[in-house]
């Protein structure tokens, strides 16, 4: 059956595992895994290949905990500006079907064909299987498309059969495809809202389809809207031109927490979390950031944030984490309980192409900046600023005040 729009999802199987597998052959036949810091067993494992995942293997664990079920797990260091070479030439590709191409990430993109798909197949889903062997023939990578009316679908889709296959979800499938699946399926339900829905026995997609919107708008806010629509199967957002997808200026994430938050485990553990996916988000993005910032917000709903500006450009998460709790430590005054935490990088560059920020304060002779007592001084010293502006700020009530960057010799605000 066709279907009014035709939206595809478009997956890479374990993306930078999959890169990996390119440049070393060898390495397909054993369980490998691309890791930050490979060298260092509390590095997080980043991607791995379907062996690897066969053998239990986790995204966004670390190689420690990944060894321990998988003790011959090779682990290899990312390539980033590798991975965002082929992730262009991929999406070259997927402009051969459309100009509506939208990249999702780094390794996924939606492809909006209603159009088109006609010039080139019999079905949608011909032209879907057409695809995942073009990608395989010319770049030697498999992926996974979800095929569907709208963007929300398609995703799903494409996270049903994994790897190399097509999934299709017609309108008219919605209920037994869809409603029938358990509820932290559905894109942006995380942790805590599958909590909050769980307890209310709300177990599956179709439960909460089922429920008034209203409702789930005052339980969950504008989420419980946005989650309503999804559920439905009425989200109708556009597959823009390729030429007018803007990139992303920041990626951030924050939570809402069940409970407030009144202790500094409880805060540590939030801002660990909130820190691994803005780290993880940066990776798949091939970017870093040479700005954090940290937002919290009250039980009595009053909104504070901090930010800093770095020596130099980050994406691993112990640097963002460390950065968010030396803000938390400035920003909370241990007592007043936290509703809302919130971990920002922003100030984006390409990690193929980030340079080596020069502070206000770096030293231009070379011999000078070799040296670790003097990069810790001037470390100290920029703190300090950083904390006298965090300061100027908080007497004027804004944060409109930060750290000037020298980018090329020439003077820019952060």
């Amino acid at each position: 059956m066709v279907m009014d729009r035709v939206i595809f999802h478009c997956d890479c199987n374990g993306y930078y595992a999959s890169i990996e597998c390119l440049l070393n052959p060898s390495l397909k036949n054993v369980p490998m895994a691309v890791a930050g810091n490979p060298e260092n067993r509390h590095g997080i494992i980043l991607a791995k290949n379907e062996i690897a995942k066969q053998a239990g293997v986790l995204t966004a664990e670390t190689i420690n905990e990944a060894k321990r079920k998988c003790p011959n797990l090779v682990t290899v260091k990312p390539h980033h500006d590798l991975y965002k070479e082929y992730s262009t030439k991929i999406n070259q590709l997927y402009l051969n079907y459309s100009e509506h191409v939208e990249p999702f990430s780094i390794d996924e993109s939606f492809i909006d064909v209603s159009q088109t798909w006609f010039n080139f197949a019999n079905s949608p889903k011909e032209l879907a299987d057409q695809i995942r062997e073009k990608i395989k023939t010319e770049i030697g990578i498999t992926i996974s498309i979800g095929v569907s009316y709208n963007k929300v679908f398609a995703k799903l889709g494409s996270d049903l059969k994994k790897p190399d296959a097509t999934t299709v979800i017609a309108k008219h499938e919605i209920k037994d495809k869809v409603w029938t699946l358990p509820i932290n399926r559905l894109i942006y339900v995380g942790k805590v809202t599958e909590k909050k829905l769980r307890n209310l026995n709300i177990n599956t997609i179709g439960d909460l389809a089922r429920l008034e919107p209203s409702f789930l708008e005052q339980l969950l806010g504008k989420q419980g809207k946005t989650l309503s629509i999804y559920a439905r199967g009425l989200d109708d957002a556009k597959v823009p031109k390729f030429t007018e997808v803007e990139e992303a200026k920041s990626i951030g994430n924050g939570t809402t927490f069940e409970k407030d938050l009144t202790t500094w485990p409880e805060i540590k553990k939030g801002l660990k979390d909130l820190s691994a996916e803005v780290s993880q988000r940066l990776q798949t993005a091939a970017k870093t950031a040479s700005v954090i910032q940290v937002q919290l917000k009250t039980f009595d709903f009053q909104v504070r944030s901090r930010q800093m500006t770095l020596f130099n450009p980050v994406e691993e998460f112990i640097e963002i984490y460390q950065t968010a709790l030396k803000l938390m430590t400035e920003l909370w005054d241990e007592k007043t309980p936290i509703r809302l935490l919130a971990v920002t990088a922003t100030n984006l560059q390409d990690t193929a192409t980030a340079y080596r920020q020069i502070s206000m304060l770096e030293w231009q002779n070379p011999a000078q900046q070799n040296s670790w007592k003097e990069a810790k001084n001037k470390q100290e010293q920029a703190d300090k600023i950083q904390q006298l502006v965090n300061q100027i700020n908080q007497d004027i009530g804004d944060s409109s005040l930060q750290l000037g960057l020298k980018e090329n010799g020439k003077q820019s605000q952060s």
